[in-house]
């Protein structure tokens, strides 16, 4: 009985099919976990305030619990600490989140259980979020607009305050990156003008004049801007608060560095939902901030995004012609063999190796020879002889190179030879036959290629961080200036930040929830760029399904 049952394969579809599920769990059980870290981290935690003696001096300890972990409790004696009538073979310590960097040694400590001698919730705690030294922790006391102390109700005006300080401050960046950014790029642009003007010996009186009043013109705007970037600094210089913390100390905040604020001891759950989608909204479309510890990843998705997708306009012709020459054209020989496993080979290659590759021949010898060539007025300053956007897309575009190859080979080669007969015999030529049909028919497969192709340079770091990566880019390769994209632009990487943030962050626990976040955000922009991939895929294929039958 058990004899024929394994040979009826039985016992092989339920091992496949267990072994397939076992993998599909594994997979959204990891997912899961990286979205709860991650996204969790967003939440409006509780402010606990608590009342500690014993192995610490008598103190009150304001913050969030982050974490919470039994240790033994013959640990934390051989570390010096004294357990009186402590019989317990585990202690629990939790890790606090305390913030106000300026006035404390670090903003995480652990407490022991045994020193926590009083624990509330105090309903008036609030934690403000500022664009330096992180978050404050402390009570609302005064509340002070135009320099007159504000009676009433000082929390609704406050909101009132912070919402018009981060307004001013927005306008002001505004300005700083827009008008003021592009009058500093045109000047840069006239003194390279100037400059290739004396390497051609055509500095002439009239090229001298014409940019000295295009100089004076810029320089006029640049003023006027500048009176205006002041005026919008000092509107949001204009008021603070006094904040109470857990020192006892009376504490001044300007509301220009002051971000939001909430007191999520008071707050209802729908007012917790709508602040987590808010602070959800703020880590995608923000830019970064202390050392990539807080604020958004927007940079950095913008960066990945537009990698890739150059990336693919750039290994999707080269692959999809290759394999048409060794398929269709290509002698079947020795030669052709070769190639294929050297094709193939390829793909096993550690990607650091490419990314050596592309600095030595990408950067150093073909972006040397550009800016010798087309940009002689920048020197020393190279412009494409330094890792960039470009180099990046060039590098993952022959990392990936095999697999576009590999698949569109496999689906030329599984379209009828009767199809290119009969289009041949009906007078068409080989290159029509090739591009009005087989090239048609293909275009699931080559598909196919360009979403692994995307799967795997989506993720791939080490290669990046010699090719054109960087921790922190001051500009976006995409703006509003000629010629608008600048390939070669240093950009930002959802995985390299992930590698930052993870491993050469100065504030390791801050940086940790980040690290959840970005790899759960890098997952989610991975699998849109292959579901949109996929749904044109399947579009083509539904497309020309009636040609295979």
């Amino acid at each position: 009985m058990v004899r024929q049952w394994f040979k009826s394969g039985s016992p092989w579809i339920w091992m496949t099919g267990g072994a397939v599920s076992i993998s599909l769990i594994s997979v959204i059980g990891l997912l899961a976990l990286i979205a709860w870290r991650g996204l969790s981290f967003f939440w409006p935690s509780e402010v606990h305030q608590f009342e500690v003696q014993g192995s610490v001096p008598q103190q009150t300890v304001i913050g969030e619990i982050y974490d919470r972990e039994a240790v033994p409790a013959s640990r934390v004696r051989a570390s010096g600490v004294e357990l009186k009538n402590y019989g317990a073979e585990e202690i629990t310590r939790y890790l606090i989140k305390t913030g106000n960097r300026e006035y404390v040694d670090l903003d995480f400590r652990w407490l022991l259980e045994t020193d926590i001698q009083k624990q509330s919730t105090p309903k008036a705690l609030a934690v403000f979020e500022r664009s330096k030294n992180g978050n404050f922790y402390g009570y609302i006391e005064q509340v002070y607009e135009q320099g007159e102390l504000v009676q009433g109700d000082k929390v609704a005006k406050l909101e009132e305050l912070v919402e018009r300080a981060v307004e001013l401050n927005e306008q002001a960046l505004d300005l700083q990156n827009g008008e003021i950014g592009h009058i500093n790029y045109e000047l840069e642009q006239l003194r390279l003008q100037e400059r290739a003007y004396e390497l051609d010996n055509d500095l002439t009186p009239e090229h001298m004049a014409e940019l000295e009043a295009e100089r004076k013109r810029l320089r006029e705007a640049y003023k006027g801007y500048e009176k205006e970037l002041f005026a919008l600094r000092d509107a949001a210089k204009r008021d603070k608060v006094i904040v109470r913390d857990m020192r006892g100390e009376m504490v001044t905040l300007p509301l220009y560095q002051v971000l939001d604020f909430w007191q999520p001891n008071n707050m209802g759950f729908f007012a917790k939902l709508g602040h987590y989608f808010g602070q959800l909204g703020k880590f995608i479309a923000d830019d970064p901030r202390e050392a990539n510890t807080e604020g958004g990843v927007f940079p950095a998705i913008f960066g990945t995004v537009f990698m890739v997708m150059l990336m693919a306009v750039i290994v999707t012709p080269f692959g999809v012609v290759a394999a048409i020459y060794l398929h269709e054209y290509a002698a079947k020989n020795a030669v052709t063999k070769m190639i294929r496993i050297a094709v193939i080979n390829l793909a096993g290659v550690p990607s650091i190796v490419y990314g050596v590759f592309g600095l030595g021949f990408f950067v150093y010898m073909l972006g040397g020879s550009l800016d010798q060539l087309f940009y002689p007025e920048a020197a020393p300053s190279p412009v494409f002889g330094t890792p960039g956007v470009m180099w990046s897309a060039l590098t993952l575009a022959i990392l990936t190179l095999p697999v576009v190859i590999v698949s569109t080979e496999e689906g030329l080669s599984r379209i009828p030879g009767s199809v290119r007969q009969g289009s041949l015999a009906l007078g068409a030529t080989k290159a029509e036959t090739l591009w009005r049909i087989v090239v048609p028919m293909a275009s699931p497969a080559i598909m196919t290629g360009l979403i692994l192709a995307v799967a795997r340079a989506a993720g791939e770091v080490a290669p990046l961080m010699l090719v054109g990566v960087v921790k922190m880019a001051p500009t976006l390769p995409l703006d509003g200036n000629f010629p608008y994209v600048h390939l070669d632009r240093k950009f930002m990487h959802l995985g390299f930040h992930i590698y930052d943030v993870g491993f050469q962050s100065p504030n390791v626990e801050a940086a940790r929830p980040l690290v959840y976040a970005t790899a759960f955000l890098l997952v989610t922009v991975i699998i849109t760029l292959n579901i949109t991939a996929i749904g044109i895929r399947n579009h083509l294929r539904e497309k020309f399904r009636a040609l295979d039958k």
